[in-house]
């Protein structure tokens, strides 16, 4: 990893995916660019968001954040995630078992926020990563559009 990767950012950027997929039903995020300083994602998103949206998704994001849930990492045959899961940017040297990734205990009534698989470092708790701050957002109609987020955390 880049001495410019941090943990906090990754599990940051997982959350903030989870709550986007779970309220909008848009796929996960298909390019990110986690720094330490400020990290970028981009999603297929029909629309631009409204400020009060913004406002919302930080609000979410930051109270999931302070739930202080585990960040759980399991196996799994590649076959069974792949009816789960999209691997299209997983190489097939990735093998036959993948590490996927959950914000949340997957075996609690309430089930994960996210889950994906995923070979980067994460922080063991989402408290950790600290107060989530969006930083700017901007929204290009091409390709069905495309809705590009930068965030940073503070502690």
């Amino acid at each position: 990893m880049s001495k410019e990767y941090d943990p906090r950012m990754h599990t940051a950027e997982h959350t903030l995916s989870g709550v986007l997929i779970r309220r909008y039903g848009c796929p996960r995020c298909f390019s990110t660019h986690i720094n330490a300083n400020k990290s970028k994602v981009d999603f297929h998103f029909p629309h631009d968001l409204s400020p009060e949206e913004v406002k919302s998704i930080t609000e979410e994001v930051n109270a999931v954040l302070a739930r202080d849930l585990p960040v759980v990492a399991r196996d799994m045959d590649r076959n069974k995630a792949a009816k789960r899961f999209n691997l299209s940017r997983l190489p097939e040297s990735a093998g036959d078992t993948l590490r996927i990734v959950y914000i949340g205990d997957p075996d609690s009534s309430e089930g994960s926020l996210d889950a994906c698989p995923c070979i980067g470092e994460h922080v063991a708790h989402t408290a950790e990563c600290g107060t989530f701050i969006w930083v700017s957002h901007e929204w290009k109609s091409d390709d069905g559009g495309v809705l590009r987020i930068r965030f940073k955390l503070d502690r």
